[in-house]
């Protein structure tokens, strides 16, 4: 039997890696001469740099940039065959960089992407992956723009810098003087959510309040998404802001749309990049996974775009999950079954602490059954 493992990380447990080695040890615990392909997976948030390096060698790239808040931090992103790079925003301007104390969209700011893409590109890169998910800011991808070249100032002709704050007082800018490379560079970002940059569903007032947004925040950061967009697209002629995924990471999609870059699901594009249907389509069994999961799953998260090439190649998907929305009627018309991997009462807190085991466990006893049905 040959089973193949792609789930997404236990956010706040394990890894996407961690999680395969759990999964395969418990499988090979049960019957030694079963296969088992390993393909972690992410959908454009942590874990994309570590998912993409189960499948090809690629070499880190140490660089000093702007942090979230304003202050030099040290990151890294991947360059493969020297002139691709994959860069994970979750290490630039991540929300797990933002203390909960200080989180607040004002003070944040996505320079430090920008830097990034600079350093990227004068290592020669002609082209670039961005993932985009777990992002603390909220600032439309002003400071990104702005450390690539583009101007940006008030109403009394004063220059901004790139935070949050700034976003309010944005009443011109110009692209004349961005980089001149970002023309020959092949941009593509892994997005792991489709909201428009604005409205109820924009990225505002779905993703403000986890990035500290008070609700008189929301509405501003929303009212001012839209005029600053407005001159933007006004300044290219063209319009962005209603392209799904332009909400992605506070309107960093949208800043990105407006450099030549193209939103793709993250989990699709992972997925190409460490050949993941070619396992799937070979299978006998796919087993995925993630920390919690509803009918968000099903849009844009790495578990559902799993169970999508394995329902087109006819191969039983199990999802493990660490809780599952008590509604599971949409989850079952996607996965063959799905199963939380806590077996008895537990706290939260506990419940974390215990992951590993009761993910072991689990996998465990489901493949204990699938086991016996398959010898009969």
């Amino acid at each position: 039997m040959k089973i193949v493992l792609a789930p997404d990380s236990f956010k706040g447990s394990l890894s996407s890696s961690e999680v395969t080695q759990v999964m395969e040890r418990a499988i090979k615990d049960v019957d030694h001469s079963y296969t088992v392909v390993s393909k972690p997976m992410a959908d454009g948030g942590e874990g994309t740099i570590e998912a993409m390096l189960t499948s090809r060698e690629g070499k880190k790239v140490n660089v000093q940039c702007t942090g979230p808040l304003g202050e030099p931090i040290d990151s890294s992103y991947i360059l493969f065959n020297s002139n691709e790079a994959v860069i994970e925003l979750a290490e630039i301007a991540g929300l797990t960089l933002v203390p909960t104390q200080k989180r607040n969209p004002d003070h944040t700011t996505t320079y430090g992407l920008g830097e990034v893409i600079l350093d990227a590109m004068d290592r020669g890169t002609k082209s670039i992956m961005i993932g985009l998910g777990g992002s603390a800011t909220n600032d439309g991808g002003l400071g990104m723009l702005i450390a690539l070249g583009m101007k940006a100032w008030d109403k009394d002709g004063r220059p901004l810098s790139g935070y949050g704050s700034n976003l309010h007082h944005v009443q011109s800018i110009s692209f004349e003087h961005m980089d001149k490379r970002l023309k020959d560079v092949d941009i593509k970002v892994a997005c792991d959510v489709t909201s428009p940059l604005c409205g109820d569903q924009g990225a505002s007032v779905v993703f403000g309040p986890q990035k500290g947004a008070t609700d008189q925040q929301v509405k501003q950061y929303d009212q001012s998404l839209h005029h600053y967009a407005n001159i933007i697209e006004n300044n290219l002629g063209q319009s962005y802001q209603n392209i799904p995924g332009a909400g992605t990471a506070g309107g960093l999609g949208f800043a990105l749309l407006t450099i030549g870059g193209q939103l793709n699901s993250g989990a699709k594009l992972i997925g190409e990049a460490i050949h993941l249907e070619k396992e799937i389509q070979e299978a006998d069994l796919v087993i995925t996974g993630e920390g919690q999961s509803d009918e968000q799953t099903l849009y844009g998260k790495a578990p559902g775009f799993v169970a999508s090439l394995a329902n087109k190649h006819r191969v039983p998907v199990v999802l493990l999950s660490g809780s599952l929305s008590s509604d599971q009627k949409s989850l079952n018309n996607v996965f063959t079954s799905c199963f939380s991997i806590v077996n008895r009462p537990l706290t939260l807190e506990e419940s974390m602490n215990e992951v590993e085991a009761l993910l072991y466990e689990q996998t465990k006893q489901m493949i204990k059954l699938v086991g016996a049905f398959s010898k009969r």
